[in-house]
């Protein structure tokens, strides 16, 4: 045989034999330990679904599932880690709404975007959110900080997390929709706006469920509504805003796993399907309740167009309101 069909030949077979590992190692996924990056810090509400999430994927997929807590930036620094990762499915990120749907309007300068750089996977819970009033206001329902609030522009205060923050985002939305604008007074974190209520400090407040039960319960604040599409457990008697006002969006809180842009399509699906199994167990859908969480099991698509309809809304509000973070 000459050398130079030798030589083609021997190119064939590399082809063909590389083509065949590749495939052989798409379909054998996981093939190594899974890397979950988390980007909040260890005992987070991000940090808590995440671990649920790595305990239950490692038994589901039979391999191992280490989470690599990566805070920083509002999310930016652990996006930026994962988008740089290969697409193959073995580094993904339990991202959220504010990281996907927020922060390429509320910061000058995001190293990527974050709808077009990233594989959705799959969504995979909801937290939900209340507003809340101080017992000094004197508001004891809906329809009085409407009342109160319309009677007095900007008379009444709100305390919120942070300067774009999913607290003072929804806040500010509350008042545009419904007409009525309230001032607000920002906090480095929600233990500290929350406590701000509580002391009469500030009025209201738009709190995670799991910040302002214990608050409500005992009788240290007054909720006046929860945000969301169905009433939380724990709070069962108190109204949904949707059913009191048509005017006012739900206030997203989702959590979402998401790989780097062009992931392996069977890498995702595994993936995809294994949150849904996580979401569909009786003790992981109750370990995520007794969290203050909401169960949203879906596809990939399902959750693209979930964040790319937030960045709409919140975006356009973002705009409107003119926030900018350095």
């Amino acid at each position: 045989m000459r050398p130079t069909r030798r030589l083609l030949l021997g190119s064939v077979a590399s082809l063909v034999l590389a083509s065949t590992c590749g495939v052989a190692a798409a379909q054998d996924f996981p093939s190594r330990p899974i890397k979950l990056v988390i980007p909040q810090a260890p005992g987070s509400g991000a940090d808590v679904v995440g671990r649920m999430l790595a305990d239950f994927m490692a038994k589901d997929l039979k391999q191992s599932v280490v989470v690599d807590n990566k805070p920083g930036a509002n999310g930016i620094i652990a996006s930026q880690l994962v988008q740089r990762e290969a697409p193959d499915g073995h580094t993904v990120l339990l991202t959220s709404v504010s990281l996907v749907s927020f922060n390429q309007f509320l910061y000058k300068n995001v190293p990527y975007d974050p709808l077009r750089d990233f594989t959705f996977v799959a969504p995979v819970a909801d937290a939900g959110f209340v507003l809340v009033a101080s017992n000094n206001s004197g508001i004891k329902s809906w329809d009085d900080l409407v009342k109160r609030a319309k009677a007095q522009p900007e008379g009444l205060t709100f305390a919120s997390a942070g300067l774009g923050n999913s607290t003072h985002l929804y806040t500010e939305m509350i008042g545009l929709r419904s007409g009525f604008k309230l001032r607000h007074i920002p906090y480095k974190s929600s233990g500290p706006a929350l406590m701000a209520v509580v002391a009469g400090e500030a009025d209201v407040m738009t709190a995670t469920t799991a910040t302002a039960l214990a608050q409500i319960k005992a009788g240290k604040v007054v909720g006046l509504a929860q945000s969301g599409e169905a009433r939380s457990p724990q709070l069962s008697d108190l109204p949904l805003l949707k059913e009191l006002t048509p005017n006012v969006p739900a206030l997203p809180g989702w959590y979402a796993l998401v790989g780097p842009a062009k992931m392996d399509a069977n890498a995702t699906q595994k993936l995809a399907a294994s949150v849904n199994r996580f979401l569909a167990d009786p003790a992981m859908k109750q370990k995520l309740v007794d969290q203050f969480l909401f169960p949203i099991p879906g596809t990939p698509a399902d959750i693209q167009k979930r964040a790319e309809n937030e960045a709409r809304i919140w975006g356009g509000l973002i705009r409107d309101l003119k926030i900018q973070i350095d």
